[in-house]
């Protein structure tokens, strides 16, 4: 049955000489798999651009309830990204966020509410001037919407140790307030990212180690 539902790519494997898999979540319908034949050819009607990770897209979909993959009849980029991709800043935490959903968000339920947070998150982060703290308050954020939010820093900490000013601005994040203006010094910033991280192996089944925490740190310091 033809659907139509707004979806933010994922990721996509290669499949056969030309053709893509992508992992979308959707609004309607949460993680999705489709396939789009053709779209690595060297056409100039190609559109494996609208599949990178993060793509915003708004979609006619063929739904089948419990298929495994299934196929888009029409797709087309809702907001394309100003800033994310020309600044190495925004896009690191980009590459990062993308990880850490990858590794988490695998619920079907709730699939609207947590569409709009991820999506009206990355229009923020496209957009903010100072996009440093974004990547915690946008965990924090996830989190909740995941089912295993924190209310108070303590229950992130979990016994685990920071510095008093440091537990302040973990605590003003649970505001997930994208815009307020918290300077934090790189090690501050680093101590309150651990223990978020380490909050999320505990409370996400096979989150694991992340690969692109490297490159972050490197980027923000």
């Amino acid at each position: 049955m033809l659907q139509k539902t707004r979806g933010i790519v994922f990721r996509f494997v290669k499949f056969g000489e030309t053709s893509i898999i992508a992992n979308i979540f959707t609004e309607q319908f949460g993680l999705q798999s489709y396939m789009i034949k053709g779209v690595r050819s060297n056409s100039r009607k190609s559109k494996i651009a609208l599949f990178q990770p993060l793509t915003l897209l708004e979609m006619v979909v063929y739904h089948k309830e419990n298929a495994g993959i299934m196929h888009i009849k029409e797709v087309k980029c809702f907001h394309p990204y100003q800033y994310i991709n020309g600044d190495v800043r925004k896009a690191t935490i980009a590459m990062f966020i993308n990880e850490v959903l990858n590794k988490s968000v695998k619920e079907q339920s709730h699939a609207q509410d947590i569409f709009n947070f991820i999506a009206d998150s990355l229009i923020y982060l496209d957009t903010l001037q100072h996009p440093e703290n974004f990547h915690l308050i946008f965990l924090i954020g996830l989190s909740k919407h995941l089912g295993f939010g924190p209310k108070l820093s303590s229950e992130v900490l979990g016994g685990r140790m920071i510095s008093d000013d440091e537990e302040i601005a973990l605590n003003k994040f649970l505001t997930l307030d994208y815009h307020i203006d918290i300077p934090l010094t790189y090690p501050q910033r680093k101590n309150i990212l651990a223990v978020l991280l380490r909050f999320y192996q505990t409370y996400s089944d096979g989150f694991g180690e992340m690969k692109s925490l490297a490159v972050l740190k490197e980027i923000l310091n």
